[in-house]
């Protein structure tokens, strides 16, 4: 992928200066509109932000802050292994990954064809019913008992992101007691901004999955970036844990570029590395993705549903790009499924 290795070549070139003088990217990036004054205040969306930021490290808002240049020597270590293709972190793809695929973007496969592949891989049917029976994806109280079955009640749409959560799961479930809060958060973030970006994608007519899986994917980005963190801080003098401000620092840096290692590790289409990029710099007036939407909508439901500073809903509807009616029953969706989610929790 020609276009993809130039692009990762041309980010992180150090001869270009407004990399160096702009090295951190956003997460949140709603397109400029065409009137600026239904422009929702800036430092509204940075609050945001950092509120997600807290929460997910369960850190105040000071200790994500570190003076200038105090962790450069770890970052320039992190960006060279990501210029590189050289993380030692970054998830394979997944063998049955092609096959599923494959089958899922023909239009003459059958649910039959698509369980049987399905069930070839023990482990991965094994996630697939967990993450059907989830709160994020079962349609109804039915308990879903067979893979056929899944795949009949939830469609062909609805099945597609089952699998990405399912292969994705595993990746992120904790490796110690010091990540666990940290991977369950972000799991739970990731996959209500997927859930977002799937409904607003479905409200504008356009491909869910696609949005689906690129709103998972920044979630993915963070919990490998941390480990990839731990491993070079374990070989730093007097290091054994990476604090707050340099995981903080590290996940705002670099959290688009990991995406699009993620995207490419996979060999997902062009598509996908295009919605990533799009979100990651969109264009003045550039038509509003339901990615974007998605990342702003599930980072402020879920904030909000864990009583944590967040965004005013006013200030959402600025810039998001639905209507308030559209907004309302995206909302609602959302938190049923928060509220399920705490109650399997409980």
């Amino acid at each position: 992928m020609p276009g993809f290795f130039s692009w990762i070549s041309g980010l992180f070139n150090s001869d270009e200066p407004v990399i160096a003088s702009a090295p951190e990217s956003r997460l949140l990036n709603p397109s400029a509109p065409v009137d600026d004054n239904s422009a929702a205040d800036p430092a509204l969306i940075d609050h945001l932000e950092e509120n997600l930021f807290c929460w997910l490290l369960d850190s105040p808002p000071a200790t994500l802050r570190s003076e200038p240049g105090q962790w450069e020597h770890i970052l320039d270590n992190l960006r060279g292994r990501i210029a590189n293709q050289e993380l030692d972190e970054l998830p394979r793809q997944p063998m049955t990954l092609p096959m599923l695929m494959r089958a899922l973007s023909d239009e003459k496969s059958d649910r039959h064809q698509l369980t049987e592949i399905i069930l070839n891989d023990p482990a991965l049917t094994d996630q697939l019913l967990q993450v059907a029976n989830s709160p994020y994806f079962r349609p109804g109280d039915q308990s879903i008992d067979s893979v056929d079955q899944a795949v009949f009640l939830l469609g062909l749409d609805g099945i597609r992101n089952v699998i990405s959560a399912a292969i994705m799961r595993p990746m992120m479930a904790a490796r110690n007691s010091r990540e666990a809060l940290f991977a369950q958060r972000v799991w739970r973030w990731g996959l209500t901004c997927a859930r977002s970006a799937e409904l607003i994608a479905r409200i504008q007519g356009q491909d869910t999955s696609v949005f689906f899986v690129t709103g998972l994917l920044p979630a993915l980005s963070y919990i490998t970036l941390r480990r990839e963190l731990q491993r070079i801080c374990r070989a730093e003098p007097g290091m054994t844990e990476a604090p707050p401000s340099l995981i903080h620092s590290a996940l705002s840096r670099y959290q688009w570029a990991t995406s699009q290692l993620l995207a490419n590790e996979w060999n997902l289409p062009p598509k996908y590395h295009a919605q990533l990029l799009a979100a990651e710099r969109p264009a003045p007036n550039q038509k509003q993705s339901p990615l974007n939407d998605g990342i702003i909508v599930g980072t402020r439901e879920v904030l909000r549903h864990a009583h944590q500073r967040n965004m005013p809903e006013g200030d959402v509807l600025r810039i998001i790009h639905i209507s308030g009616e559209q907004f309302t029953r995206v909302r609602k969706t959302i938190l049923d499924v928060l509220e399920a989610g705490a109650k399997t929790r409980a």
